[in-house]
């Protein structure tokens, strides 16, 4: 299975309230941003089967930058949310067996400590708007190989 972890846009918030975090959207330059940066994507001819998005705004609103240029539904998945790892991976992914292209739309510093526990170890850094791409042979092992990962300034 092809993973693809991709870290919501640029978000901001005037006069944030952390009680209200999983609302916070995208700016508008966030926007801009990801609307180029899935127009790569879509050059990358990824064969996504499926994009499951965090529910909080900004990662809801990454994903469907992506989806809209792919001609794709988002679904909602609420284990993407703040706090994924994988354990929460492994659940996702016995929902979608036959999936062999897949995207992840999620925060940090969650992506980055799940990528590098598939991988055996390392440090990763998913930058906002980064994609990484991580292949396992076994959803039950959840073993893998990080083929690449391409930070906004390259996808754009």
């Amino acid at each position: 299975m092809k993973m693809y972890f991709l870290r919501h846009g640029l978000a901001d918030w005037p006069n944030w309230d952390a009680a209200r975090d999983a609302e916070r959207p995208l700016t508008d330059e966030g926007i801009k941003k990801m609307k180029v940066e899935a127009k790569a994507i879509e050059r990358l001819e990824l064969g996504l089967d499926v994009i499951l998005s965090s529910p909080y705004t900004r990662a809801r609103q990454t994903a469907q930058a992506v989806a809209d240029q792919l001609g794709l539904k988002v679904i909602d998945e609420e284990q993407l949310a703040p706090g994924f790892d994988v354990d929460r991976l492994r659940d996702v992914l016995c929902r979608y067996p036959d999936a062999e292209s897949i995207m992840l739309v999620g925060h940090e510093p969650s992506f980055s400590a799940t990528i590098s526990q598939l991988i055996g170890g390392g440090q990763i850094v998913m930058k906002k708007g980064s994609l990484a791409r991580v292949d396992v042979d076994s959803i039950d092992s959840l073993r893998g190989e990080l083929v690449w990962l391409l930070t906004s300034k390259l996808l754009a």
